[in-house]
């Protein structure tokens, strides 16, 4: 057990296991007749109790606060970032394509992780190699999502997630350094959750005042997505990165390692929802995306 803890590659991928519930679930909800807002808000509404739960017994609430205190809007913006501006595009992609899609053009975040900290005088070509092949997969992926559906909608899919993407990565590194190490993984989630409430708090309005609330079965599925995806998921994920954070390359692999997320999502989808298999162009897609992430990490270990 210390040894799996210890594995950054090892937890990335449990993680993508668990991650892999919030597409499914998204898109179970949006089949039925569930608000994509709901689905994002009463996420980290739900994760806020589960994870007040486990602070004690990981680092405490006076370290917390006290950190948040040292830069609180820096704080509040990069959670927002990193939280917000990541998963509520992907609730709303949930209404564009199949869970699995959503799942494949995700894992562009690999690339974008890699790009927006690239290390200063050095270029490492091999990972942007690497990022190059999950491109063109997603590529595969958007080209069969646009042949089966109309282009507004291939459209709207693609740039929800690539919001995410951006915004995912930009956010967890930025309170990566706010943070310095100073806090444990538990405290850093619960202060990116706490402070990203005022986000999640402006989406309900825009919900209410549409006159759309969520339904009992959204409630019962985002408390699931809550644990799964936002607990279990993002403490493994963000325990991986805390073990590399001073390894551009390393912490490159260790994103890599979310592309796990696709196969999960595909067969998720098509087992539990009798969700329909990808089309040839999009099943060449996910091949690309599966093996860039899988040299991406076998690079990151043997560099390790």
């Amino acid at each position: 057990m210390r040894r799996f803890f210890a594995s950054p590659v090892l937890l990335g991928l449990f993680a993508s296991l668990f991650f892999s519930s919030a597409f499914i679930l998204n898109r179970s909800m949006d089949l039925g007749g569930g608000f994509w807002i709901w689905s994002a808000v009463l996420r980290y509404l739900f994760m806020v109790p589960l994870l007040a739960a486990l602070v004690p017994w990981f680092g405490g609430w006076r370290p917390l606060v006290e950190e948040i205190r040292r830069a609180p809007f820096l704080w509040w913006l990069w959670s927002t970032v990193g939280f917000g501006l990541f998963y509520a595009p992907l609730c709303w992609a949930a209404s564009f394509g199949e869970g699995w899609l959503v799942a494949g053009l995700w894992q562009v975040t690999i690339v974008t992780g890699t790009l927006l900290f690239l290390p200063r005088g050095r270029i490492p070509w091999k990972t942007l190699g690497f990022s190059a092949l999950i491109l063109v997969g997603v590529a595969l992926l958007q080209g069969g999502h646009a042949l089966k559906t109309d282009g507004p909608s291939a459209v709207a899919v693609g740039v929800l997630v690539l919001v995410g993407a951006v915004a995912y990565p930009w956010g967890n590194r930025k309170v990566m350094a706010l943070a310095q190490g100073r806090l444990t993984t538990v405290q850093r989630v619960m202060a990116m959750t706490v402070l990203s409430l005022p986000f999640w708090a402006v989406l309900a309005g825009i919900a209410a005042f549409e006159g759309k609330g969520p339904t009992v079965s959204q409630g019962v599925q985002t408390l699931l997505v809550a644990f799964l995806s936002g607990v279990v998921a993002t403490l493994l994920f963000f325990r991986a990165t805390d073990l590399v954070r001073g390894d551009p390359v390393r912490l490159g692999a260790v994103e890599a390692t979310q592309a796990g997320e696709v196969v999960f999502s595909l067969l998720g989808e098509a087992f539990v929802l009798g969700g329909a298999w990808p089309d040839p162009w999009s099943a060449a897609g996910l091949v690309l995306v599966v093996a860039g992430m899988t040299v991406h990490s076998l690079h990151g270990r043997r560099r390790a």
